[in-house]
């Protein structure tokens, strides 16, 4: 009896561990697609848009431009959820183009850094590196984040001195958006990240400019807009007519990013 008694927990015990690695599996599978290619492979293309590796090729967390002339600020941004940080290259060119530092911020697992997909992860990570940006440069740091790292920079604005934020293609929690792709699963029991934007922002009393694709078919409008919803003043919304997820970027222009950065800067 107590032979069959063991062999019943250990069978339990088994059928729970599967369980629970089919749910990290089925959350990584749903939320993260990096590209991990060498760090040389990832020097090489940045160079070419006037990038480099930051801190260090040694110590690399991210990419670094400077602008033309005396840095009005940094900017650190934490990107979406699929490549790597040298892939957005062009959010160099439109900050550094109105004076502003750049740090195209990469987390673990991507771009051909260590460590582990999650939230936890990429959370503890972005705090280091804003508190790093924050030590090694003087004037306002503001904090940017796109889709996935929307979500990332929600989770950490009350955690470092921030003076903006900026919300690109934001999620209210991404629960919403799995539930919205898929209705027929119970996904409140498979996600453990939750990247509760409402939550973590409610405490933030700093300007936030949030910009939303009217016809967004990954992060709906809806959700953007519910979180915009909750925010503290100041905040400030743009809605980019006609854009999808991937494709609001070629439908503004120099005029738009300088309204959402005087927003940002100076009120």
């Amino acid at each position: 009896m107590k032979a069959s008694a063991g062999r019943l927990i250990m069978s339990l015990v088994f059928v729970v561990s599967l369980f629970l690695g089919s749910i990290a599996m089925f959350q990584n599978s749903l939320i993260y697609f990096p590209e991990n290619p060498p760090l040389a492979s990832v020097l090489s293309d940045a160079r070419g848009h006037g990038l480099k590796a930051w801190p260090s090729e040694g110590d690399y967390r991210g990419l670094l431009r400077e602008p033309a002339g005396p840095a009005r600020g940094t900017v650190v941004l934490f990107h979406g959820n699929a490549g790597h940080a040298g892939h957005r290259d062009w959010y160099a060119d439109e900050f550094t183009r109105l004076g502003l530092r750049v740090i195209l911020a990469e987390y673990p697992a991507y771009g051909s850094r260590t460590g582990k997909l999650g939230e936890e992860a990429l959370v503890a990570d972005a705090v280091e590196t804003l508190a790093l940006a924050r030590r090694t440069f003087s004037g306002p740091l503001l904090l940017a984040g796109e889709s996935l790292g929307a979500g990332v920079a929600a989770a950490v604005a009350n955690n470092v001195d921030v003076a903006a934020v900026l919300l690109i293609t934001p999620w209210d929690r991404i629960e919403s958006i799995a539930q919205h792709h898929y209705p027929w699963l119970p996904v409140g029991s498979l996600l453990s990240d939750r990247y509760d934007s409402v939550e973590n922002l409610a405490g933030y009393h700093g300007r936030v400019a949030v910009v939303i694709a009217g016809n967004d078919s990954i992060v709906p409008a809806k959700f953007g807009q519910r979180l915009f919803e909750r925010l503290s003043d100041p905040k400030r919304l743009w809605i980019v007519p006609g854009a999808d997820h991937n494709d609001w970027m070629s439908r503004v222009d120099g005029v738009w990013w300088q309204s959402v950065i005087d927003f940002l800067i100076d009120g």
